[in-house]
């Protein structure tokens, strides 16, 4: 049996540098992976199959990442595996809760069923079901490029990090394709991200079509250097103490007077599934 964390990630930056011919979009980013997730636990079952519980509401068992995960793999047929998973990253919230439910999948089937499976293998699997996959199979805090694929491993400084969720479900799919989206900018090198100052090319996009998103960002902006992860609908701003983050967290939550959710999450530059 394996129980193990699903963390989230934030992208620190997010730059649109191109786009292909196919569609793809070329980017720019840094992960940050968070020291917070869901909880995914694995265990081995007499019976055949792959067993997931509790379903996810409005997504079939077949188009789940976990169960398309699993079935990526190579699993003996004499046997199978129970899957369950206490679920707290939002969905469409820009945290890549699916990709890491996909990619801890693989990492742990790979462990308990002694599969054999290289992180290199795993990473090109994981890049078959979506393209932050490669980054949380391999485990650490990244600089990527391409369409997300080319990674390069970051030390990034301890920080704690201010997250608010909107409670809103931005479609990645809609902000790519929104025809406003510029996707020229030019790239930068790791220094000249770590020397700031950085952005998110979808966040304009994102906060003309998602009040809540824009109004999270302003209310942020007014404590911290706030800048929204992925494509939306999730806003962050970094600080260096916990306990500064955990006081911009509390007078959050209460000016949000039920309208969005704040959690607070430590950045980490690897994890490991155990």
């Amino acid at each position: 049996m394996i129980e193990t964390l699903s963390p989230a990630k934030l992208n620190l930056f997010l730059h649109v540098t191109g786009k292909r011919n196919n569609g793809y979009h070329e980017l720019q980013t840094a992960f940050q992976l968070l020291d917070w997730g869901d909880r995914m636990r694995f265990e081995i079952t007499d019976t055949p199959g792959i067993h997931l519980s509790p379903s996810m509401e409005g997504v079939p068992n077949d188009d789940n990442l976990i169960v398309r995960a699993a079935s990526a793999l190579s699993l003996p047929d004499d046997c199978g595996v129970a899957i369950s998973i206490d679920k707290v990253i939002p969905m469409g919230g820009g945290l890549g809760g699916g990709s890491s439910n996909a990619a801890v999948t693989l990492l742990a089937l790979n462990t308990l069923f002694d599969l054999g499976y290289s992180v290199d293998e795993l990473a090109i699997k994981g890049a078959g079901l979506g393209a932050d996959v490669p980054v949380f199979v391999r485990g650490t805090s990244a600089w990527a490029e391409g369409i997300g694929e080319e990674l390069t491993p970051l030390e990034l400084p301890a920080r704690w990090f201010v997250i608010i969720y909107p409670d809103c479900h931005v479609s990645t799919q809609e902000i790519f394709g929104a025809p406003e989206l510029t996707h020229n900018t030019p790239p930068i090198t790791v220094s000249a991200f770590f020397e700031g100052p950085v952005r998110n090319d979808l966040q304009p996009v994102v906060e003309s079509r998602y009040e809540q998103v824009r109004v999270a960002i302003t209310w942020l902006s007014g404590h911290g250097s706030a800048m929204m992860t992925g494509s939306g609908a999730c806003v962050f701003a970094g600080f260096d103490l916990q306990a500064e983050a955990q006081r911009v967290a509390a007078a959050a939550a209460a000016a949000a007077e039920g309208k969005f959710k704040v959690f607070v999450a430590k950045g980490i530059n690897r994890f490991t599934v155990v």
